[in-house]
């Protein structure tokens, strides 16, 4: 059965609620042109994600396995998780992310970035499906191929931003039946503080070592530890050899050798 492209595109639509449920993308690319005020939710993961010429829209984008990249698009508020974020001869987007990759930004004014917040029953599954993990985020590590000296083309949305006020839960009756949660202690995604100012010197590395339960256990710690008014600044999921193990426990290194092989 061929797939038609058709499914897998938003073209020249105005003042509509669009998208497509969970199962619906299943890993395909997705285009997104030439439309105005609407708000566009991809409950599913994709291959690549191009949004170009859009006006005044809003946009939800599941889990991206390559890249999401924004062209000549202005005043648009978006949820999105992916490898690669570029934004080129953009203005105005605000930008909930998560990214596995350094964002970048070209040619671009006025964009605002957040941390991703978001939940559904299926967005864990979906993370998975596209090859990206919930922990390795870097939202707020924005580089700018065109600088302009003396100004900032993009800056972080206050830490009290309210996805929910910039990216609303859809209302139409095609999309009641996706259980979506906006809450920060709900969101699949480890809300992180990022290159914010922070108020303290003091921080602390913690490890988890892999099992079966290590997704789990840092949710719960990082939820504790986020209770009792610490700031989460960063997580990363990686795969450490021991020349790493080295490097980050120094002397106690040799400790740590035989959990690096599980």
């Amino acid at each position: 059965m061929g797939v038609d492209p058709k499914d897998y595109m938003f073209s020249g639509l105005k003042d509509e609620t669009v998208g497509r449920l969970p199962g619906k993308v299943a890993g395909q690319q997705f285009v997104i042109q030439d439309c105005e005020n609407c708000n566009i939710y991809i409950f599913d993961h994709s291959a690549t994600i191009t949004i170009d010429d859009c006006t005044n829209c809003i946009l939800f984008l599941g889990p991206v396995k390559g890249s999401v990249f924004f062209r000549n698009c202005r005043d648009c508020k978006c949820t999105l998780a992916c490898q690669q974020f570029r934004v080129r001869d953009c203005r105005k987007l605000e930008v909930f992310l998560c990214c596995a990759t350094q964002p970048i930004i070209e040619s671009s004014t006025n964009i605002k970035f957040g941390c991703f917040q978001w939940y559904y029953p299926e967005l864990a599954a979906q993370f998975k499906d596209a090859g990206l993990s919930i922990f390795n985020n870097i939202w707020s590590h924005v580089h700018d191929f065109t600088p302009v000296s003396g100004e900032l083309n993009w800056s972080l949305l206050p830490e009290n931003a309210v996805v929910q006020d910039y990216v609303p839960i859809p209302t139409t009756e095609e999309f009641k039946a996706v259980r979506i949660s906006t809450e920060a202690n709900r969101s699949i995604v480890p809300i992180s503080w990022g290159q914010r100012q922070k108020d303290s010197d003091e921080s602390c590395l913690v490890v988890l070592f892999a099992d079966d339960y290590t997704t789990a256990n840092a949710r719960k710690l990082i939820d504790e530890m986020v209770g009792k008014g610490f700031l989460l600044v960063q997580t990363k999921e990686v795969s450490m050899k021991a020349e790493d193990a080295q490097r980050v426990f120094r002397e106690k290194a040799s400790d740590f050798f035989l959990l690096l092989n599980k």
